[in-house]
């Protein structure tokens, strides 16, 4: 088990003239063996933070030695793009540290052939002969005005620093209008945004001219009458073994909790300091379960019907989520009771995700319908009716459940993920980056399509009041506002109203490029989830994704407010790198916290749940100062 807050580079004047000297005899030795320290210490590495050796420090000690340029005229009067280079070592050990990598050198931005893609050229950083970068999200570009710096990720963590704001904020330019030409194919000018964002949403090209007074607002109306301590401690309460291929996480907000792996369904008790296993596990045949052999373990759990009863859906084929029915088990039996398929007008057809129809009504025991997404198709489904088909919603009072046409999609809305709220309006996600929202009473038309920055979206959730989504793309969070006022005066969602021409900017939540490069090249942001709520005027305080061996949670709150340390010097979307990292010895397969009815009196949100394939914790947030 281990915990951290997010990893900055601390500022330090503890070292020697000496020992610095003895740095520098051996400048050249040391860039030579930095890439192989980094990774042996990443294999060593562990969770404490470390008193990392700051570039100012560097820059500092360079001047006092005279190895420093005082300007590019006077050292290389024909140097295009001037810039220092930083090579960071140590991974998050005592003993990392930055290290010159070149003294003075320049960067370009060349556009090629991509070795992955031969057909068409895209935009890379080029920087010396040491960095050679495709400009992408994957970079994890870090920016630090005041310090006319920028950290990113390319095999390493680097670090430039311009020798001006001027020439600084032409970087962070250059970089952005390549990043954006890399995305859409189209050079980034102003008859080009609008036409990828609409000029509703011009604000997400030009964060600076959008209206964050929503943000402000919710802000103030979110605060209820306990207040998140801002130095809350990590602290875990409990970690079992999990019998081993754990495939998904299902928890509940009554009594029980449960794990599906290879073999079966694990029940465990909840309380106030997490889940504890009760030793009863509900086995199956895996040919009834997954309906052929070779891929029978469920991925997909939902509970229903005051929680005793869960809804086990299994792909039917190899590498993808589709799923051509589902089981029914009923647990306190531990028995399958049905068997369902799902069909419309008699043609087989399949289901990629599966979500209850409001955030509270896996608590209904009368509850006999739940909502079900397809690459193009949105719908509900009723177990009402003994064939299993799908009645519309704006429907849904008829004692006559028919299917009605309207929810199959003309193909390309490829939808990957959905969630709905507390009132059972539907947030779904696209592989585009698009984000709809779906109103309770019609799936037809979304009231809302708030434009994709490029990369898919995994995985998608919403608050219980409908105000807030949250986006999962492989390598960052996406936070959206949905508030808008109406033409007259209301303050209204995304799921009720069509959002007018001043709709706030969202807010990306990113790992730093240390963390990110720690997290593992194929390791991605997956399962953004806020932490749970069922009650009308209570908030969520918490968000949570997971990536690789960490779990990472923000601070609600923080991330909302405007004036965060975070958000200072930025240019573009703002970003927020202020988190803390629950890190375990294997891969997370899903964190998620706990319904709000096991937060305790001196602790600011339910335990947090972590499942690997092998073992599950509980971790809670101790409040403690």
């Amino acid at each position: 088990m281990g915990t951290s807050q997010s990893r900055e580079d601390r500022i330090t004047d503890s070292e020697s003239e000496e020992e610095y000297d003895e740095e520098e005899d051996q400048e050249e030795e040391q860039y030579g063996d930095a890439l192989s320290d980094h990774q042996n210490a990443q294999s060593s590495s562990s969770t404490s933070s470390g008193t990392g050796k700051s570039i100012d420090d560097i820059d500092a000690k360079l001047k006092s030695l005279k190895l420093k340029y005082n300007s590019p005229q006077q050292s290389s009067p024909n140097l295009k793009n001037p810039v220092k280079l930083y090579l960071h070592i140590g991974g998050n050990t005592p003993k990392a540290k930055w290290v010159i990598s070149e003294k003075l050198t320049s960067y370009s931005f060349t556009k090629k052939n991509d070795d992955d893609d031969d057909d068409d050229s895209c935009w890379f950083l080029e920087v010396g002969s040491k960095v050679k970068a495709r400009v992408s999200t994957e970079m994890q570009l870090k920016m630090f005005g005041d310090q006319k710096r920028v950290d990113f990720v390319d095999k390493a963590v680097w670090a430039l620093k311009f020798l001006t704001d001027e020439e600084y904020r032409n970087f962070v330019t250059q970089f952005q209008n390549c990043l954006f030409e890399n995305v859409y194919g189209m050079e980034a000018s102003e008859e080009n945004k609008v036409k990828v964002y609409g000029k509703e949403f011009i604000g997400w090209a030009k964060p600076e001219a959008a209206d964050d007074s929503m943000w402000e607002d919710a802000e103030d109306r979110s605060l209820d009458s306990t207040p998140v301590k801002r130095s809350q401690e990590l602290m875990e309460e409990f970690e079992e073994a999990a019998n081993g291929g754990v495939q998904s996480l299902a928890l509940g907000a009554l009594d029980n909790s449960f794990l599906v792996n290879d073999s079966g369904v694990q029940v465990y008790r909840n309380f106030n300091r997490g889940i504890n296993a009760k030793g009863i596990c509900v086995t199956f045949d895996a040919g009834r379960i997954g309906g052929n052999s070779s891929n029978s373990t469920p991925k997909k759990a939902l509970l229903m019907r005051a929680e005793t009863n869960m809804m086990l859906m299994s792909p039917a084929n190899e590498g993808k989520p589709n799923a051509t029915g589902l089981k029914q088990v009923d647990i306190e039996t531990g028995k399958i009771v049905t068997e369902w398929k799902f069909e419309k007008d008699g043609v087989d057809v399949t289901m990629r995700d599966i979500t209850n129809d409001t955030k509270g009504s896996q608590l209904d025991p009368s509850e006999s319908t739940f909502l079900g997404l397809d690459d193009n198709r949105l719908c509900q489904w009723d177990m009402r009716d003994r064939k299993g088909m799908v009645q519309n919603i704006a429907t849904s009072d008829s004692p006559v459940l028919h299917w009605t046409q309207g929810h199959q999609f003309s193909r390309g809305t490829n939808f990957q993920c959905f969630a709905s709220t507390g009132d059972g309006s539907i947030v779904v996600g696209s592989l585009d980056g698009k984000i709809r929202l779906y109103s309770k009473t019609s799936m037809r038309q979304a009231k809302t399509a708030f434009p994709g920055l490029g990369s898919p979206i995994t995985h998608v959730d919403v608050t219980y009041d409908g105000k807030w989504v949250l986006g999962t793309t492989d390598t960052y969070l996406i936070l959206i506002c949905t508030l808008f006022t109406d033409k007259d005066g209301k303050t209204k969602t995304g799921f009720g109203g069509r959002m007018g021409n001043k709709i706030p900017a969202p807010r990306l939540l990113k790992l730093t490029p240390l963390d990110s490069h720690l997290a593992g090249n194929n390791n991605k942001f997956h399962g953004g989830h806020f932490s749970w709520v069922t009650e009308n005027g209570k908030q969520e305080r918490h968000l949570v994704a997971t990536v690789g061996k960490f779990s990472v949670i923000w601070d609600f709150q923080q991330v909302k407010n405007s004036a965060h340390e975070c958000y200072r010097n930025q240019q573009g979307l703002k970003s927020c790198y202020c988190y803390k990292i629950v890190l375990k010895d294997e891969s997370i397969i899903e964190s998620r916290f706990m319904h709000d009815n096991f937060a305790v009196s001196n602790s600011p949100e339910a335990p947090l749940v972590v499942a690997t394939p092998m073992k599950v914790s509980s971790i809670s947030l101790s409040g403690r100062r």
